[in-house]
């Protein structure tokens, strides 16, 4: 597989791993439970390795966009479905501007590396 798939690969891994720690650090009540306080710190663990692997083709500026853009729709997401949190529409629209970012990032931008 190329580098740069490899990269991209690693950023989805990255995303998806801090989605997961951020969702065990809401479960770990501010660290005074055990279990999911370890859980939490084992995937942002994981989370920024991969990080640092994609950074070997992608740009730092466009990856960690991308990396904090996602995580934080993704993470409401979360919030929503699994927390049953409820967003007010200013915030909604703010998460669409951050979804609009990443895409304008990844179509339009040439410093993406793709």
């Amino acid at each position: 597989m190329n580098p740069t798939m490899l990269s991209w690969a690693a950023l989805g891994g990255a995303i998806a791993c801090e989605v997961v720690g951020t969702a065990f650090l809401n479960k770990s009540v501010q660290f005074t439970k055990l279990t999911p306080a370890i859980i939490s710190l084992a995937f942002y663990g994981v989370s920024f390795y991969l990080l640092a692997q994609a950074l070997r083709t992608l740009p730092i500026g466009v990856a960690y966009a991308i990396w904090a853009g996602l995580g934080i729709v993704l993470t409401a997401i979360v919030g929503i479905v699994v927390f049953q949190q409820r967003l007010d529409w200013i915030a909604m629209v703010g998460i669409g501007f951050i979804v609009l970012g990443v895409v304008i990032i990844n179509v339009f931008s040439r410093a993406g590396g793709h």
